[in-house]
């Protein structure tokens, strides 16, 4: 379930925890944009006002890297020009829309372009959204961070039943393994989504003492989306769009079913690259599976639907919304939000999961709620990207400056660390 499955775990390690933490031509002109329709200016609280009062004017200042025509702009318009690139990208500064950029195609046989109501697949970027559903529920009573699997759920071994709390599986420190995913399964409907992966997770099983971190356990993801459905009752797709999605005014997100993929102008279709150098629409042609053996992760023509707790659709501008959303009292009390962000576990940053090399003097990375932040030239940066056949996905919200920088795309041969690296010099400054 895991879009960072052990079949694709090789191609994806280079892109850090958990598909990438933080590293940490209608072809449109830039929009630089008054105010943001529905963004409203996120406004500091706690810790982070007083980091912005400390940053003094600096905070307000808009980077000449960060404007049209300027550095990050450039990079990311020359790939587009050697079509490295397909997609949209965006930088926010404290609600306004500083630039925007569209480049290629949402869906080459029907000649539409790819624009900001464009809503790309999201991969492994979309995991924090069901943390968030149950950090709603535990903040409502209705469960406890502490709870077992088995206060919620039936049909897992006893060890894990007993011993593997709500907190285990979101701070990634479950000891689970998941076993590999069938990928020749070609779903029908969400019901059918929905079974499979119910039973799927049920298979897991206990390879470490609860509390040792675990790299890219599926279950971490599919179980606390089991629980939202058990305690809440609603699907999980469901549960994410009225209480995450709607509450955020994210009104171009959502879980979409492979027939609307197919159907609708508004999705981005995702265009994975072959091992004869060609990009086959995986939406249209890849139902029995791959044809390239190097490509081997999950299946965005297999899917119906996104499995519960990972992934789904969004824009560029509902993904800066929802940002805002995150902090402003919109989806979680400040002190749920706290309990959202705050650290629980140092990581090796800037890529290569919990045994990657050294990090850069000065950078420490820590895993949240399945959302990494990184502290990286003295401010923290909180977000979250994925990497799927055909797509990859990215939002970084820097709270100390008020910057929201999303990156959408629909190829997946692009350099997309290096991507992600130029946003945060376009904002911080080299590091």
């Amino acid at each position: 379930m895991d879009s960072d499955s052990v079949r694709d775990a090789g191609r994806r390690r280079l892109l850090g925890w958990g598909g990438l933490g933080i590293a940490g031509m209608a072809v449109g002109g830039a929009q630089l944009i008054g105010a943001g329709a529905g963004h409203a200016a996120p406004t500091s609280t706690g810790a982070d006002a007083v980091a912005d009062t400390a940053a003094g004017a600096d905070a307000d200042a808009v980077p000449p890297a960060t404007r049209p025509g300027g550095a990050y702009d450039r990079y990311v318009a020359q790939l587009a020009a050697e079509d490295k690139f397909s997609g949209v990208v965006m930088l926010s500064h404290r609600g306004r829309t500083v630039l925007s950029r569209s480049y290629g195609m949402a869906d080459k046989e029907k000649g539409v372009r790819n624009h900001e109501g464009v809503a790309f697949n999201l991969s492994s970027a979309g995991k924090p959204f069901g943390a968030l559903a149950v950090l709603q529920l535990a903040q409502q009573g209705r469960l406890r961070l502490w709870d077992t699997v088995g206060t919620h759920l039936t049909g897992f071994p006893k060890d894990i039943a007993e011993q593997v709390t709500i907190h285990h599986l979101l701070s990634g420190t479950s000891g689970l393994h998941t076993p590999p995913e069938d990928l020749q399964r070609v779903f029908q409907s969400r019901e059918e989504v929905r079974e499979f992966y119910g039973q799927w997770a049920r298979q897991s099983k206990l390879v470490s003492v609860p509390g040792t971190p675990t790299d890219h356990a599926g279950a971490e993801v599919a179980i606390p989306a089991l629980i939202v459905e058990a305690v809440s009752g609603m699907t999980y797709w469901d549960y994410v769009q009225e209480h995450v999605f709607r509450r955020c005014g994210m009104s171009g997100t959502g879980f979409y079913t492979r027939p609307q993929w197919l159907t609708d102008p508004h999705i981005a279709h995702s265009y994975m690259r072959q091992a004869d150098g060609t990009r086959v629409d995986a939406v249209r042609n890849l139902d029995k599976g791959s044809p390239d053996p190097h490509q081997l992760g999950k299946n965005p023509g297999r899917s119906f639907i996104d499995p519960p707790g990972d992934a789904g659709f969004a824009t560029a501008p509902d993904l800066v919304r929802f940002a805002h959303a995150l902090t402003d009292g919109t989806l979680l009390d400040r002190p749920y939000v706290d309990v959202a962000l705050a650290p629980k576990l140092p990581l090796a940053p800037q890529g290569g999961g919990l045994a990657a090399p050294k990090a850069a003097p000065g950078d420490a990375s820590f895993a949240t709620y399945t959302m990494p932040v990184s502290i990286i030239n003295g401010q923290w940066v909180r977000g979250r990207a994925g990497v799927n056949p055909g797509s990859v996905a990215s939002w970084n919200i820097y709270p100390y400056s008020g910057w929201v920088g999303v990156v959408l795309g629909n190829y997946d041969d692009v350099p997309f660390q290096q991507i992600i690296q130029q946003e945060m010099h376009a904002v911080l400054g080299p590091h």
